[in-house]
Order: structure tokens, then sequence, then C-alpha cells
């Protein structure tokens, strides 16, 4: 380990840094563990991190200072170690060094308990989902779904969405469907709150009910910025479907769901194009356009005689065109051999390479 660490290596600075601050084979030494962890951090190391976020938290060897171990908890949390997760939901959910919150104390317990041993039967469930088993892994996402793991909630509803699973009923499918996607969304899953507004829209699982869909794709729009739900709103604004029609909101839902996401630029234009249209045959149909007609004063714009100089203008347009297809245009010369190439049969096409097994 020594030897390591004087190489740089960032496993064996923290593994000394442990040494000195348990006392294993060598003397306890606050100072040393403290200057090991520091190295051992600087390259990235999650170890060192969440030692450092340790030493500052409890004030072993440095004066206490929570906010060092906040940002230590967190460097370390970002390499996905649990103790740095357990941490950072401890000072959340007692308010130490940080504003007190229960809500993000129980988003960072969540993911210390998803990490847990139990994870390995959502491998299980997905490989044999990849393996052609929708029914296996439906059972082992419903079981998993039960513990309120949020990915086996919304997996088992996608997989009762497509209807793969031949177990379930098929009246059953789209209720479970609805129930799965639903407890996903009161996780924060974006994905599951717009599927929950899909449902109520098109009626699948439950009664159609456009205001209900109108309240889920706003609380993703609001809650996630989702592209999608922005785009939705305004399709539904713009048609009236849940809420009271309103052009003018539907552009302003388009432009924020281009602005959200590139990839609903392209359906944002086509959406913007045929919103002109509507809003200019509306315009059309409410303007009287035989009175708005009457209103201009032909001979007070263009002069008492407007009739005729309309005519001779068109006279003149005549004339040109009819002068221009009268005259004679020069043969143009065509290259040496046109006319006497014979065809000759299409080269094969070049061979592509196959996919290697």
């Amino acid at each position: 380990t020594l030897f390591r660490s004087d190489m740089g290596n960032p496993v064996g600075q923290s593994g000394l840094g442990m040494a000195y601050l348990y006392g294993r084979g060598v003397p306890i030494n606050y100072d040393q563990a403290l200057k090991f962890f520091q190295k051992a951090a600087e390259q990235g190391w999650v170890d060192g991190q969440l030692q450092l976020g340790s030493m500052y938290y409890n004030g072993v060897g440095v004066k206490r200072d929570y906010k060092q171990a906040l940002k230590y908890f967190n460097l370390a949390s970002q390499g996905g170690h649990i103790l740095a997760f357990y941490n950072l939901a401890q000072m959340h959910a007692t308010g130490t060094g940080v504003m007190r919150s229960c809500h993000t104390a129980v988003e960072l317990f969540k993911n210390v308990c998803e990490r847990g041993r139990w994870s390995e039967r959502l491998m299980a469930a997905y490989n044999n989902y990849k393996d052609g088993n929708p029914n296996s892994a439906v059972v082992q996402y419903l079981l998993l779904a039960e513990q309120g793991y949020e990915v086996a909630q919304s997996n088992a509803a996608f997989i009762l969405d497509q209807k793969e699973a031949t177990i379930i009923g098929e009246n059953e499918t789209f209720p479970r469907a609805l129930l799965h996607w639903n407890r996903a969304a009161s996780q924060g899953y974006t994905v599951a709150r717009i599927k929950l507004g899909d449902y109520h829209f098109y009626g699948f699982g439950t009664d159609i009910d456009y205001e209900t869909a109108f309240i889920h794709y706003r609380l993703a729009s609001e809650q996630q910025h989702s592209a999608q739900a922005m785009f939705n709103l305004g399709y539904m604004h713009e048609k009236g479907l849940g809420i009271k029609q309103d052009i003018h909101l539907a552009k302003r839902f388009y432009d924020m769901a281009a602005e959200a996401s590139p990839d609903a630029q392209v359906p944002v234009f086509l959406a913007l194009c045929k919103l002109g249209v509507v809003y200019s045959l509306q315009y059309i149909k409410e303007a009287n356009v035989k009175e708005l007609f009457s209103q201009v004063d032909m001979d007070q714009l263009l002069g008492p005689e407007w009739d005729l100089y309309l005519m001779t203008i068109i006279a003149l347009l005549l004339g040109t065109v009819i002068a221009y297809r009268q005259r004679p245009h020069p043969a143009v010369p065509r290259p040496a051999g046109q006319g006497q190439r014979q065809a000759q049969p299409n080269p094969p096409p070049e061979q592509q390479p196959q996919p290697q097994q």
C-alpha cells in the first residue's frame, strides 16, 4: 500500500488513510489520515471523498465542518457510493448543515434501498425479458413493484402496456398498467406521469377524461419540464379538450416544447404551420369579407381611372409573353457521339459486408 501511495495511486492513498485513521499496523495519526484521504479525493476516488466527509462531519482530526462534510458526501454520491447517499439523507432528515428537507431525505433513502441485494432480482427479471420470456419477467417485476421499487413498477407497466404478457387477462391488462404507471408517477418518474395522461386521454383502462389528462400533462410540464407534456398541452388548448380553446396558449406551449427539447422542433414546426392555417381560417370566418371589401374605395386609392391602368398593365404583360414565345431560339449544339451511345448494362453493386456472428 505504501508503494502504491508513493506512486500516486488513489487506492493506495485511501488504504493508507484508513490505516492511520484506525491504527491498523501503524499508530493512529489523524493528520496523516487526512493528508492521504485528501490526495485520494483530489483524484476522484470515492472512498477518499467519503472518509474526508466523515472526518469533517464527526470532527475527527479536524474542526467539525458540516459544509465540508456535505461537499465531500455529494462528491462521493456522484460516484454512486451508497454510504454517501445514506449520510446525505441523514443530514437532510435532521437539518444538519443544510435546511431540513424530508422530501430530499426520502429520495436519498430511496436510492440507498434500491441498491440493496434485491436489485439482483431486478436484473434477473430484465434478463428474462431480453431472453423472450415476458411472462416470467412481469411476475418478478410485479413482486418488486409491490415492495415500492419504482423501476419495477414502470417496467411492469410497460410490459402490460405492450400486451406482451399472456398470463394477464386482456381485460385486466390496461387497468393493471394504469395502477403501476400511477405508482411510478407518484415517485417522480416523468414518463409514467405522461402515460397517465395518455391513458385518461384515450380511455385505456379507464373512462376518457380530458380534464384529468390535462392535469397529468400539466404536472409533467411544471415539475419535470417535459417537452412531450408541453406539446400535448398545446394540442389540448388548440382543440379545446378538457380546457377552453385558446389558440394563443396553444402556440405558447408549442414554443415551450421546442425550447425544452431539440427533438420537438420538427413536430412543433408542423403544429405551428397547421395552427397558422386554422387561425387564418377562423379570422376570415369571423370577419365579414364583403363588408371589408366594400369599405375599400379603389377610386380614392388608385384614382378614378384605376381600371384602365390595370387593363394596360395586363395587356403589356400579355404582349411580352407572346413576343418571347415567338422569338426564334438558336439550336443548342449536341456533344459529339450523343445519340450514338449504346445503353450499357448497369455495373453490379458493390458487395456489402455481412454481419459477423
